[in-house]
């Protein structure tokens, strides 16, 4: 199916002007299909040919003009409109449409716990076309007129306020000017929270199952939405544009959530069922405030081609963190960035997918698609912060507020937003963005130290091209404890830039990027790495133990730490740690990195135990009830590292842990899973499970531990379920996930053997027939993350060519993460 190319968007924008689209649809027509009637009324400039999008089951009739058209000229997602005269014309298409069940276009779910069925659309990119007709460029804006004749119970959302006009049809309000992108509808017999602020209406919600649990959580997610949208009303001149704020939690999404104007969608496990951390709560505030920030960033000013991609995501990213550190009680959110998402964009940066954060070009929505990563997300977010950081956040501001006057409904380009900032600073922002929006790869910041009696002298070293002005500092031991160190001073410097010689014994302890304030690597002097590795929890400030860590991090894949000593720091040091979002970004890597991929298999079971001491000393210091988060992750630690089933077990069949917690949903999902990997039940306890819990996370729990009983009948049957022929039996996208991430298990190397080159034949083929969202599924979460042999990456190397881009880019990057492995591990 041919993909949009740049060349072919610049063409027929030059062609046609859109003005509106009036879309019917009709969600009562049985569960494989809807109907979708278009009308599009759009002025060609002058004499020409062009073509509309769509995917439909079955097109029925298109007329254009009042002519009728003939259907069996779409080819592919392609309906051509030829001999366009000058000035208006309307084109009319009636469709039927395929449901989806991977997340694409009109997604369809009925949920096991009570039969109720939703829908909801997301139309990112190029998936509007499964919906209804339309020319599908983000360039093309045109306000939208939406009805929905949906069955009796249900309520439908849109991206304006909706109004029920009986016998189930639902109107909704006409939008401003949108990209085709952002339209949005979800419709279902939802549990609604509703409420206004500051004159719009707001809500909240949910599939009905889950209405317990958003009621518990309702005025904390409100807060938070309240809070952020203060906020951003004192930064942001222009108000809010759209006439209500919605926010649906809806299953099986693909994504953490869509900005979808007025009506934001989010997966619906944040609304939480289970226990969480007090980080896992500020992550969902910080998506809140990500999705917020799109509304100017996107929705109002939206991108003129997918180049830009980080003219979105990066500043969401940005101003989700620095909007929630401002205006809610979370305030330290810079340091899960570090831990949890910067890494995310060093980790993309490094493999031969790598990309600059704004692209010279970008030649097809395919190749766009393969953009949303960590590079557009979380290093577009680290840069914006740098250029915080460099220009001064009044200036930064006067140009964002430039840029949203200049571009109000419109779209906009990196040229015309360098442009918006330069307007209000003597700085050249211009070479500032083409030193770090158009470069690939990270710096690295190394420090040296030279002394004589009474000075010393600091050097930092640069390799790479970017300019960065960073905060080091200056750390003294404490003169009574002498794992402990002191603040002597905080230096802010420019980089490139000279030698800085000071008077008196050098500090103890050298940290470059201090604040984490720009994106590079650091490297300590030596004298300061032998101090940090002694010392890592005596640093007393929180970001800089962040920073620390994430060198630590770096050292381990660069080669240049042993795995076996980056544990010995993690026990060394972690038991004293904090903060609860250093604990566990620390915990997941030393485990899932370094013990199950850059660990010799034959030391892996030391590893484990290390790290199930380390949560089994958590767990002691924590029976007085003060530090739930902490225990709860240090519960979770144990039970995915545990090697013997004695004590999970005990902790199943009693139904909680001595001491607490109690074990919920999530824990028992989690308890079973692992005793499932070792072998330590049967089907027999996994159907017991689902009987109890029968929610669509139930389901997802019970196909993630069939998948990993070390079976080989059981292991052919979760293979066949995932790449089955058969559309009749596809799994639904998260089926298909949880049986993924069963499947693979480094305990289980011998058995799953046979399996591994079968992977690359069959994923390649599954992914040309189901399409992106599962083809990214199945090179994330399908691969054979633990086969680490030289085999393995002879194998995955011959098939890399065939397979289709999603799967390629993944395959691409699976391949850079085994070679890291393997050069680690023959350190």
């Amino acid at each position: 199916m041919p993909v949009l190319t740049r060349s072919e968007a610049q063409t027929r924008a030059r062609l046609i002007d859109v003005q509106s689209y009036t879309v019917a649809l009709d969600l009562t027509t049985g569960a494989d299909t809807f109907d979708s009637r278009t009308a599009i009324r759009f002025t060609a400039r002058a004499e020409g040919d062009t073509f509309v999008e769509l995917k439909p089951a079955e097109l029925r009739s298109v007329t254009l003009d009042g002519q009728p058209l003939d259907p069996a000229t779409l080819t592919d997602n392609r309906l051509p409109l030829t001999g366009l005269t000058p000035g208006p014309h309307e084109l009319r298409v009636d469709t039927a449409m395929h449901y989806s069940h991977t997340g694409e276009g009109m997604h369809r779910f009925t949920d096991p716990t009570d039969g109720e069925t939703y829908t909801y659309t997301q139309l990112f990119m190029e998936d509007v076309q499964r919906v209804f007709a339309a020319f599908d460029q983000p360039d093309l804006k045109a306000r939208f007129d939406l009805t929905v004749t949906a069955p009796e119970g249900w309520t439908v959302l849109a991206n304006g306020v909706t109004e029920h006009l009986g016998e189930g049809t639902w109107r909704a309000a006409t939008t401003p000017l949108l990209s085709t992108y952002l339209v949005a509808v979800a419709a279902g017999p939802w549990h609604s929270i509703r409420t206004e602020h500051r004159g719009l209406p707001f809500g909240l919600h949910c599939r009905r199952s889950l209405a317990p649990y958003l009621d518990a959580d309702a005025d904390e997610i409100l807060d938070a939405t309240r809070a952020c949208f203060d906020r951003y009303h004192e930064k942001f001149e222009e108000p809010y544009p759209f006439d209500s704020y919605d926010q649906a939690f809806v299953p099986e999404f693909n994504a953490g959530a869509m900005e979808n104007p007025g009506l934001v969608t989010f997966r619906d496990e944040f609304v939480y069922r289970s226990a969480v951390t007090d980080t896992e709560r500020q992550t969902r505030a910080m998506v809140i405030a990500h999705e917020m920030a799109h509304m100017w960033f996107g929705d109002l000013v939206t991108l003129k081609w997918w180049d830009d991609i980080w003219l979105n995501e990066s500043f969401a990213e940005y101003m989700g963190y620095q909007t929630l550190t401002e205006a809610t009680r979370y305030t330290d959110t810079w340091i899960d960035f570090g831990v949890a998402r910067k890494t995310w964009g060093y980790d993309a940066d490094q493999r031969p997918s790598t990309h600059p954060v704004a692209p010279e070009a970008v030649p097809d929505t395919a190749s766009a698609l393969l953009n949303f990563d960590g590079i557009s997300y979380a290093k577009g977010a680290s840069a914006l912060r740098q250029l915080v950081t460099w220009l001064g956040e009044k200036d930064f501001l006067a140009g964002i507020n430039t840029h949203f006057k200049r571009h109000r409904f419109g779209n906009a380009t990196l040229a015309d937003f360098i442009d918006s900032l330069a307007s209000g600073t003597d700085r050249d922002v211009h070479a500032w963005a083409d030193a770090w929006l158009r470069t690939t790869g990270v710096d690295t910041l190394t420090t040296y130290v030279t002394e004589t009696d009474d000075t010393w002298t600091l050097t930092v070293d640069r390799t790479g091209s970017r300019p960065h002005r960073i905060a080091v500092a200056l750390y003294d031991r404490a003169p009574t404890d002498p794992r402990a160190f002191v603040l002597r001073e905080r230096l802010h410097v420019e980089i490139p830039g000279e030698s800085l010689t000071f008077h008196g014994p050098r500090p103890a302890l050298i940290v470059p990027n201090d604040q984490d304030l720009t994106y590079a690597k650091i490297r300590l002097d030596a004298a300061s790495e032998e101090a940090a590795l002694r010392g890592l929890s005596g640093i007393p400030d929180a970001l800089t133990r962040t920073v620390v860590w994430n060198a630590l991090r770096d050292m381990v894949r660069d080669g240049e730490l042993a795995p076996a000593d980056h544990l010995a720091t993690v026990a060394a040091h972690l038991p004293e740690e904090s903060d609860l979002a250093l604990v566990q970004g620390v915990l997941t890597f030393a485990h899932t990195q370094v013990a199950d991929r850059y660990t010799d298999p034959a030391e892996r079971p030391e590893a484990l135990d290390l790290i199930t001491a380390l949560c089994e000393d958590f767990i002691r210091r924590t029976e007085d009830g003060g530090h739930p988060g902490l225990r709860l992750t240090a519960v979770r630690h144990l039970i995915d590292a545990a090697r013997h089933a004695d004590v999970i077990r005990d902790w199943y069949d009693s139904g909680a842990v001595p001491g607490g917690p109690e074990l919920d949903p999530e824990l028992r999902w989690r308890i079973l899973g692992r005793l499932s990997v070792l072998g330590a039940v049967d089907e027999a306890v996994i159907e017991a499970e689902l009987a109890h819990d029968p929610s669509a996370t139930g389901q997802e729990g019970a196909a993630r531990c069939r998948a990993s009983l070390p079976d080989p009948q059981t292991k052919a049957e979760a293979w066949a379920a995932m790449f089955t022929t058969d559309p009749a039996h596809d799994l639904s996208n998260y089926l298909f996930t949880a049986t993924a991430q069963g499947f693979w298990q480094p305990e289980q190397t011998d058995l799953l053997r046979d399996y591994v080159p079968r992977y690359f034949t069959d994923a390649t083929a599954l992914a040309a027939r189901r399409g992106p969202a599962i083809a990214v599924a199945a090179g994330r979460d399908a691969f054979p993350v633990y086969a680490i042999t030289p085999e393995t990456l002879r194998e995955a190397e011959s098939h890399v060519p065939t397979a289709p881009p999603s799967l390629r880019r993944k395959l691409i990057d699976q391949l850079d993460d085994l070679t890291r492995a393997l050069r680690v591990r023959n350190r």
